[in-house]
């Protein structure tokens, strides 16, 4: 089989299975659900099985896979492809991408079993990765793009699923709406792109190898605009603020976005940028402190949340905001290393939440999920195993991963930016085993129901790769030779740090880490202190963050369009409009006396044509004479 042909079966299943799914959902009443199970897995299990083969060859042999489809546009010299290519990066993405997205899948087909619109939650599901896949693969940012948008649109499908709430489609505007600030960030970008350096190609290849013809100030503004987007994308401060309202959608859904997908792709395209980024110092040095700033604010508002999923959520920006400090300081490989451990633990955590809601009935509130370990020891152990994950203890898979994010920062010499992220790091491990010991450690005992096996199985599958995926980089301190960053071989920057700053700097941290945990337990486990804890803190109210975009931004905004809307659209757009057609009715009641249908007056006025005709040739004989 070529390498095109793998290339294009793995990104075209999921949408053929969409495509599908979608048709038999319209056209044809009372599909038995096993059909929709059966045609969403095959898409998503074949993607992922491709996946797997192109990662490991292109690992094993140092090769890139490509595939062109057609080309799009031919106008002089701007051309757009529509094409593959499966470097070390986008191979590394597809890693976990589509395994994790193919266990969400059989997940989900658990969570939504018997849901009225089964057939409709699944067509979406499969376009979605589709569209990620699209993302990843894409040989040029214009068809990047159309990933980027078609995971944007998705998205506010899926979050917005349960429609009949107006609260879900709040949400799902929100999330929308909020991308696009973004996206008008990346387009800008791109559109700067073509006019500076487009008639050499517009290839990724293309692009960065002509990037230093850019002037320095110009190839700043597009470094910024390209971050804007990522910063919509992967919610950093200041566009964070759709990713927790996210949480309307079904659970899978937000395992999906949350771990492995959509929040993902602003780091790949920053990692994508990397030649980029290093010509630009100053806007690599900002993404750093927006991550910084967004790990410790998310981390902040994440102690005094009481619903689970808004928790985890909150995680997600911290975590994705650790990601940022890297990029930020050079260290790509790094930033992506940590992104392919978190899409194991987190797609975990979402999971166990789900399984959670479930098994009791839908609650989410943390004060009502209290002394439920009993019930669902099997759940209990991996959410536990995930929480030690992300809470970086050694030797799980993010240990490996936040350290060599932490000792970046430590030798890159941006001592704040360490600071920062040791902070962030330990208000982690507080939220999370709050969330456990809340949960799990409670004097109150509850039963509740059991979970399907389609739900379990694969979070016993993540729990595996939570734990052991770490090992694929192990750091030579430990006598690694780090499989993953030389594999990527992007142009990180190279930082010295000594092998007894190293093991110093995890032994503290190690420690420090135990001590947020004991103090945790013992605030919280069997302890009624969660229900001390007030709802209208200044925390709790993430700031009033949202409140404060209301009055700066959606209130002046909608006032100044109800403005437009009477004044422009109303007075002068529509009122011309309505004038215009008055006075050509006018007009036409003037005619209308000539156009009467009577022939005699038809007679008359061809008899005074004919009168003018020659009274006219006869002037004209007149004056030649």
């Amino acid at each position: 089989m070529s390498d095109s042909l793998l290339l294009n079966i793995l990104l075209l299943s999921p949408l053929l299975s969409a495509t599908l799914i979608f048709l038999l959902n319209i056209s044809i009443a009372g599909v038995k659900q096993y059909i929709y199970t059966f045609l969403a897995l095959m898409g998503s299990g074949i993607s992922a099985l491709l996946a797997l083969y192109i990662s490991y060859f292109s690992y094993a042999e140092n090769q890139v896979l490509g595939s062109h489809l057609f080309t799009w546009l031919s106008i002089e010299n701007f051309i757009v492809e529509v094409a593959l290519k499966a470097d070390a990066l986008s191979s590394f993405m597809i890693l976990f991408i589509a395994p994790v997205s193919f266990l969400i899948h059989v997940y989900a087909t658990g969570y939504m079993n018997k849901d009225k619109s089964y057939g409709r939650f699944f067509a979406y599901f499969n376009l979605f990765i589709f569209f990620m896949f699209l993302l990843v693969l894409a040989d040029n940012p214009i068809i990047m793009f159309i990933g980027w948008e078609g995971v944007g649109l998705t998205s506010y499908a899926l979050v917005g699923f349960y429609f009949e709430d107006i609260k879900n489609t709040y949400a799902g505007n929100k999330a929308f709406i909020v991308n696009r600030v973004g996206d008008f960030g990346f387009l800008s970008a791109l559109m700067l792109l073509f006019i500076e350096v487009g008639s050499g190609g517009l290839s990724f290849d293309a692009i960065l190898s002509n990037i230093g013809q850019i002037e320095p100030s110009m190839l700043s503004l597009i470094a910024f605009l390209l971050f804007v987007g990522a910063m919509g994308k992967s919610a950093q401060i200041p566009l964070f603020v759709w990713l927790p309202d996210a949480m309307a959608g079904p659970t899978p859904v937000s395992a999906l976005i949350h771990a492995a997908t959509m929040v993902t792709a602003g780091v790949y395209m920053v990692a994508r940028f990397a030649p980029l980024y290093n010509l630009t110092l100053d806007v690599s040095l900002f993404i750093a402190y927006i991550g910084a700033f967004s790990a410790l604010f998310a981390a902040i508002v994440a102690t005094r949340q009481f619903d689970i999923k808004k928790i985890l959520a909150y995680s997600t920006i911290s975590q994705l905001g650790f990601m940022f400090m890297a990029l930020g300081v050079g260290a790509y490989s790094t930033a992506l290393f940590h992104m392919f451990t978190h899409s194991f633990f987190k797609a975990l955590l979402f999971m166990g939440a789900g399984a959670i809601i479930v098994a009791f009935h839908h609650k989410q509130d943390i004060r009502e999920l209290r002394g439920i370990r009993e019930s669902i020891p099997a759940l209990f152990v991996m959410m536990f195993i995930a929480t030690l994950t992300i809470s970086a203890i050694p030797p799980l898979s993010a240990f490996f991963s936040k350290d060599a994010i932490m000792s970046a920062l430590y030798a890159s010499g941006h001592i704040e930016l360490f600071i920062i992220a040791l902070v962030a790091s330990l208000l982690t491990v507080f939220y999370m085993f709050r969330l456990i010991f809340v949960v799990f450690y409670s004097k109150v005992k509850q039963a509740g129901a059991s979970n399907s096996r389609s739900m379990i199985y694969p979070m016993a599958v993540l729990t595996i790769l939570s734990i052991f995926a770490g090992l694929l980089n192990v750091p030579e301190i430990f006598g690694g030779n780090l499989n993953i960053s030389n594999w990527l071989n992007i142009l990180d920057k190279q930082f010295f740090i000594s092998h007894s700053d190293e093991i110093i700097l995890m032994s503290v941290n190690t420690l420090l880490i135990i001590g947020v945990i004991f103090y945790t337990y013992k605030r919280y486990a069997y302890s009624d202190t969660i229900e001390k804890e007030s709802e209208h803190s200044l925390v709790a109210n993430k700031f009033y963050i949202d409140e404060i975009y209301s009055a700066v931004i959606v209130k002046p905004l909608y006032a100044l369009s109800v403005i437009f809307d009477k004044n422009i659209s109303h007075h002068l757009i529509d009122n011309t409009i309505h004038r215009l057609a008055l006075y050509y009715e006018k007009l036409g009641v003037v005619f209308s006396y000539s156009e009467n249908g009577n022939v005699r007056y038809y007679a008359l006025y061809m008899l005074f044509g004919v009168v003018s005709g020659f009274t006219y040739l006869y002037i004209l004989l007149r004056a030649a004479l």
